[in-house]
């Protein structure tokens, strides 16, 4: 699934550079604009309708395996330690970051916080000196990570954002528009343990796409949104004082 998806922003990338729109494969596969957006976003291509869009655009399928690895050779999964630690120490620089991976504009981040567009750019210089985008002319920025790329697990960054969601993420009723809360408990044997953690990283893999999806959209028709998964072998220390 995952490569699949590769596979169809490889061809999204395609379209880009030869100056091709949905409208032109609409004409071109005799659909609705309509269709081909669903396709798209549903990620629902069969091979020959796959084959159709290259032909339109004269290239092979060969040719989109072949951008494929140009990009990932291109892109960074994560960050070293004294990487992560030179970003979590300057909380501006931090804010930065958290922004442009969430394909916010740079003016968007002047706009929004209190940030000269001067500090911004120096911040988006430290990024492009750490690999994570490309710093292009006029301030545009293209992002070199991966779709595979996380914080180091129980890295700098990790262990911040941890400390902020027991301060303020749970302190909540999550019956807000948009807000869930969901809490199950059981018991389970090691094998369970395992599907269910794949589970989850297949659940964020798939947050993960959509937000790369939602970046098409202007800023005013995004929210920020946080996704906690978490699964442990674990009893409330309640249990604790009834322990033999």
């Amino acid at each position: 699934m995952a490569q699949s998806n590769q596979l169809i922003a490889a061809l999204k990338q395609a379209l880009k550079a030869h100056g091709r729109t949905y409208a032109d494969v609409a004409h071109h596969l005799n659909l609705s604009e309509a269709s081909v957006k669903r396709l798209f976003s549903r990620r629902s291509f069969t091979l020959q309708r796959l084959d159709q869009i290259c032909q339109m655009l004269e290239i092979e399928i060969s040719d989109l395996m072949q951008l494929l690895e140009e990009r990932a050779a291109e892109q960074i999964s994560g960050l070293s330690l004294d990487q992560e630690r030179e970003i979590v120490a300057d909380r501006e620089l931090l804010l930065v970051t958290v922004c442009i991976l969430n394909r916010w504009k740079p003016a968007e981040i002047v706009d929004c916080f209190g940030i000269t567009e001067l500090r911004c750019i120096r911040h988006l210089a430290r990024l492009d000196r750490l690999q994570m985008i490309d710093l292009l002319p006029g301030n545009r920025v293209k992002l070199r990570i991966a779709p595979n790329f996380q914080w180091r697990e129980n890295g700098p960054i990790q262990q911040f954002f941890l400390q902020q969601l027991q301060k303020d993420f749970f302190n909540s009723r999550f019956d807000g528009i948009h807000e869930r809360l969901i809490v199950v408990n059981g018991m389970l044997n090691a094998n369970s343990f395992k599907v269910f953690e794949r589970k989850m990283e297949r659940l964020a893999r798939e947050f993960s796409e959509l937000s790369s999806d939602d970046a098409l959209l202007p800023l005013e028709e995004r929210d920020g949104a946080t996704v906690v998964l978490a699964i442990r072998p674990w009893r409330s220390a309640f249990f604790n004082q009834f322990t033999k």
